[in-house]
Parts: C-alpha cells; sequence; structure tokens
C-alpha cells in the first residue's frame, strides 16, 4: 500500500525507494527533482549524522539529467530509474576511492566494480557517493576512529547500530532512498533497528559478494537498508541472482519477491524462541515485540512458543568463525601496520589468531548439523521465527565505547545478540521498526525463515507496515 505524494512543502526525499522510482515511471517527478531534494537533505543535516564519507554530486545531477532526458525520448525505465541512492563504502567501484571506513584503505582506488552496484546501475538506480560505517565492517554499533563516529538520526548522542552505520543513518535521515549494507553479524539488521527503517540479510550466497570487501567467507550477506519492506524486495530481485565472478553464489531461481505482497497472512506459523532471544530483554522492547506480534495475528498469523536449546552453541560457533576469518583476512596488515587499526579492532584480530584451528574447523563442521536442529526446533512446523531485533533498548556512544573504557565490552558484544545466529545458520531474516522505546528510540521486529525464503520472510514484514506507520516516521532532525 503506497503513500501519497508529499504535500505541499513536503520533500520528493520523503518518498520511498518503489514511490520514487513508480513517480519517476509515470512521469510525475523529474530524477534531478529527487537527487536534488536528498542532496539540499545532506547539506543541512549531514554533519549532524556524519553518515556520508564521499559525495559525488556533480556525477549524480549529471547521470539524473541523462535518465530524465532518456524517459522524455521514450526509453522504458529500468526499475529503479531515477531513484538516489549511497552505499557503504566496502562496495568497489572502477575508478573511485573506496576506503572501507580505515585509515589502511584511505587511497585505496579498486579497478573492479561489485556486482550488485553494477546491477543496481542497470535497474536505473543513482549513485550519489559511498557512506560511513565500522572500520573494515567490524563493529556493530557505529564508531569509528578515523572518520568519526556515524551518529543516529533520532538523536545523535546515541548508537546508529553498525557495521552499515551511515547505510542506516542515511537511508532514516532521507539523505537517499536505500543504500547496500552488508552483513555478517547482523551489521544490516542492527542499523536497520536502531535507525527506524527496514533492513533485509539474504539467505546466504543469495547476492554476489563479488567486489565487496570481505569479513568472513563463511558469513558474509550483501543486502540493502531501506524503507520498506516492498523496497527490500524490488531492490533484492535485482540484486539476487548467481554471479560468475563469485563461484560461492546461488544458482536457485530468483522469484518476483515484489509479486508475493498479497497482505495475507492466514495459515502463516510464526514460532517465538523464548530461549534465547528475550533472554534478559529490556522492558520497552518486549512491549513493543509483543505489540507487534499481536498486529500478525490480526493478518492472520498463527503465534506459537518454541524452545531452541542450539541456539547457544549456534552464537558460540559464530564467533569462531567470524574472528579466524577476520583474521586470516587481515593477517599481513597487522603484521605491516597494526598501529592503524582502532584498539578495538586490534584486539580482536589478534583473539582470532589465539583460537586453535581445531575449534575453527569444528566450527565448519558442526553449521551443518546445527542448521538442521535449529530448523527441526524453530521451523519444521511454522513458516518464520519472530525476534526483537536487539534486546536492549537503543545504547549510546559513550556507554559502547570500548577504546575510551574497556569495561564496555559486554554492552557492546550484547548488540549483535539475536542477529548473529542467523548469518551462522545462514537464514534470510528482515528487520522492520515496531515501535519506540521510552527515550524515543526505535525498536526493531526481525523476522527470519528457512533458506532462499526470503518471499515469506517480506511478505510477512510487507503485512505488517500495511497495519502500522512506524516505518513512515522520521526522526526530527
Amino acid at each position: 500500500m503506497g503513500a501519497p505524494p508529499p504535500g505541499p512543502g513536503a520533500s520528493l526525499a520523503e518518498l520511498s525507494m518503489t514511490e520514487m522510482a513508480d513517480a519517476f515511471r509515470r512521469g510525475e517527478v523529474r530524477a534531478e527533482a529527487l537527487v536534488r531534494a536528498c542532496l539540499d537533505r545532506i547539506e543541512r543535516h549531514g554533519d549532524a549524522v556524519n553518515a556520508v564519507i564521499g559525495l559525488d554530486r556533480d556525477a549524480a545531477l549529471e547521470a539524473a539529467a541523462a535518465a530524465d532526458k532518456a524517459r522524455a525520448g521514450g526509453a522504458e525505465p529500468g526499475p529503479l530509474a531515477g531513484v538516489p541512492m549511497m552505499h557503504k563504502d566496502m562496495y568497489y567501484r572502477g575508478g573511485r576511492v573506496s576506503t572501507c571506513g580505515s585509515r589502511i584503505r584511505r587511497d585505496f582506488t579498486p579497478e573492479a566494480t561489485a556486482t550488485a552496484l553494477r546491477r543496481l546501475d542497470a535497474a536505473g538506480a543513482i549513485d550519489m557517493g559511498t557512506l560511513n560505517m565500522a572500520e573494515f565492517a567490524q563493529n556493530p554499533t557505529g564508531h569509528n576512529a578515523h572518520f568519526g563516529h556515524c551518529r543516529n538520526p533520532w538523536n545523535p548522542a546515541y548508537c546508529s547500530g553498525g557495521s552499515s552505520s551511515g547505510s542506516g543513518a542515511g537511508v532514516a535521515a532521507r539523505f537517499f532512498a536505500a543504500a547496500l549494507g552488508s552483513d555478517t553479524g547482523g551489521s544490516i539488521r542492527l542499523p536497520a533497528s536502531l535507525c527506524g527503517v527496514t533492513g533485509l540479510k539474504p539467505t546466504q550466497t543469495r547476492v554476489s559478494r563479488f567486489g565487496a570487501m570481505p569479513l568472513s567467507f563463511s558469513a558474509d550477506n550483501v543486502g540493502p537498508l531501506v524503507r520498506t519492506a516492498r523496497d527490500a524486495a524490488r531492490f533484492l530481485r535485482i540484486t539476487a541472482g548467481h554471479d560468475p565472478a563469485d563461484p560461492t553464489s546461488a544458482r536457485e531461481p530468483v522469484p518476483d519477491y515484489e509479486a508475493a505482497l498479497d497482505g495475507d497472512l492466514r495459515g502463516t506459523r510464526i514460532a517465538v524462541c523464548e530461549t534465547w532471544f528475550l533472554e534478559g530483554a529490556d522492558a520497552p522492547v518486549v512491549s513493543a515485540f509483543e505489540a507487534a506480534l499481536d498486529a500478525l495475528r490480526a493478518r492472520g498469523a498463527k503465534v506459537s512458543r518454541v524452545s531452541a536449546p542450539a541456539l547457544a552453541a549456534v552464537n558460540a560457533f559464530g564467533a569462531v568463525l567470524s574472528r579466524v576469518e577476520g583474521a586470516a583476512i587481515h593477517a599481513a596488515w597487522m603484521r605491516e601496520r597494526p598501529g592503524d587499526y582502532a584498539a578495538h579492532l586490534s584486539a580482536r584480530l589478534y583473539g582470532g589468531y589465539a583460537i586453535p584451528g581445531h575449534y575453527y574447523v569444528e566450527a565448519l563442521a558442526r553449521r551443518g548439523p546445527l542448521l538442521r536442529q535449529f530448523v527441526a526446533e524453530a521451523l519444521t512446523d511454522h513458516d518464520l521465527v519472530a525476534t526483537p531485533t536487539l534486546r536492549t533498548r537503543v545504547p549510546t556512544l559513550a556507554e559502547t565505547d570500548v577504546d575510551a573504557d574497556p569495561e564496555n565490552w559486554a554492552r557492546f558484544m550484547a548488540v549483535p545478540a539475536n542477529t548473529r545466529p542467523f548469518n551462522y545458520l545462514g537464514l534470510p531474516a528482515v528487520s522492520v521498526p515496531c515501535g519506540f522505546d521510552d527515550r524515543g528510540l526505535p525498536v526493531g521486529l526481525q523476522l527470519a525463515g528457512r533458506p532462499f525464503a526470503e518471499a515469506r520472510v517480506l511478505r510477512a514484514a510487507d503485512a505488517f507496515q500495511r497495519d502500522t506507520d512506524w516505518h513512515r516516521r522520521a526522526p526530527p532532525l
């Protein structure tokens, strides 16, 4: 269910990704007007949020002018034609600097362009530049010692979530309509939850990782941060599919995810795993989560409580994989330039070198059996699992700054507790806004499904958004 066009005086930047694309296709708005509306938001509020690293203003306006000219000439617009986007600064575009949020790659210029970017280009999207992120995508909060911390647009004293911090904060601030993020332990879903937008981690291998900076070979995922589940469905349709440049990418057929959004949840069975996901959860989070379950029930879903004791092992083995593989990827730089890492990241990488090899092999070997066990416990009799995306209220930047105070480690590491399991298991999961806590910060609802069941996951998220308006709320910048 689309929103009406902005009223008099409202900004075109308020439109969602699909609303922009559809309005452009119908000839109701020019691409240049969409880009200028977003550029105006960045110019007025960009410094307060610190989501943007590299703004390609002239290139974006040239691309918009070309799109307007092509449409005026009768060319058929692509499914994302005219839509302004920016992307996490770890997706390589040939000839453009990609810092990966680090000092080490501050001047790195790749030769090749990421497959995800090429597919978005082919769909007509307008790339306006690059976004702030956690250094080498390795923290869940949005801290960055080299480019400055990204800030939550709802309150700049609070975390934006990471590692796709600029992607989540920028979509929430209406700086652009959509952004690529990456998700190895929750790095799409966390900023989506903390900033009040929609973020999708597809099934492992659903989207090509070619041209994206690696963090963990076994857990990296490519996906979008957007405003709505419908946006995510269209975005995934364009970026998903096998890529010869990434031999690990899946050959599963890519369905029309957007066509499956019918709002009907009758017969849909949703499991709530009270073990792990709700342990120690803050009261405002639980309240918003329970209200979200009621909204899903009202759409026809049946909700049941289950136990999934495998999750403790899932979390432990997932941590082993990401730490060992991250340490391997950074081995040369850690030998040659250890002082160029933030202190907390250096400590994390050194920890990876201390994990015995047989622990890593065991973590790989247990992945399949633990996936089968979790499916048996939670998904054999259910279609989806529902959890809060974050167990706690949104934390402040100060109380999760582990470089300033190592005592903050426990709070820092607790942030991705509910998102990490789905990376190790390789399952698709989406986070959608489902309310606000008592401090006025967003709360997220996470929905996960079986491998390659993104259509089912997105259908439930879209049905929820048809009856709620949390995804329409904008921060008061």
